[in-house]
């Protein structure tokens, strides 16, 4: 696990000082969907900082095994508004908000907890309809409307472009996600920070980092193949 995890952090090291950026730019997301908390265990062990989850009641399990220890948890899969309440308690990110409905759940719940919520908005940039997302023309509204809200702060954008055989095909797509982001700093939105670009996975992690991931989320190469 640990010799995984080093591997790993010294591509994104090695990808980031190959584009002029800072390794400490670039975080890493360890995603252990349908891992067991013993093997997240040895994650955190081996120096997993953050962990990415995908299913809500999976994560509940996992965080009550292990909330005592030192990581960060985000969570990165489809939440419906009816779990925000569940999502609010244990993430200190959560990626994958795309809609007003969502973010209200979200603040409301903040609020009882007497937190302030971290969201990125996920933007379905491929435009393909099997993907979660709020479409690229409806981001900005979206982001303006949120920002409204007292309990939930946008800290970045979120994408997952198609999936290639070959990472340089995805590089349009994180192209265009951080054309966005420049827009939206441009809007200058009150209590809205493009600080982070969620992008990147396995397979194509090493062109996102070119295209200004913050964060990229591995999970088969630090876990293995999932069942």
């Amino acid at each position: 696990m640990k010799e995984r995890l080093d591997r790993i952090n010294q591509r994104i090291a090695d990808a980031a000082t190959a584009c002029g950026r800072a390794p400490a730019t670039v975080r890493l997301v360890a995603v252990s969907k349908t891992v067991d908390a013993d093997r997240v265990a040895q994650a955190i062990d081996a120096g997993a900082a953050i962990l990415g989850e995908n299913y809500i009641q999976e994560a509940r399990d996992k965080f009550n095994a292990l909330y005592d220890r030192p990581v960060q948890w985000h969570f990165i899969g489809h939440l419906q508004s009816n779990k925000a309440k569940y999502a609010v308690r244990m993430f200190d990110l959560i990626h994958s908000v795309e809609s007003l409905k969502l973010a209200k759940a979200l603040d409301k719940e903040a609020r009882k907890n007497g937190k302030v919520q971290d969201i990125l908005i996920q933007v379905n940039i491929s435009r393909e309809e099997s993907k979660s997302g709020i479409a690229e023309t409806g981001a900005v509204e979206l982001i303006a409307q949120i920002s409204d809200l007292d309990n939930v702060r946008v800290k970045g954008l979120m994408t997952m472009p198609p999936f290639f055989d070959e990472p340089e095909q995805a590089r349009p797509f994180f192209r265009q996600l951080a054309r966005l982001r420049d827009r939206i700093r441009e809007r200058n939105i009150p209590r809205v920070s493009m600080q982070e670009m969620s992008m990147g996975m396995t397979g194509d992690f090493e062109v996102a980092i070119q295209e200004g991931a913050t964060l990229v989320r591995i999970g088969t190469a630090i876990f293995g193949a999932r069942r």
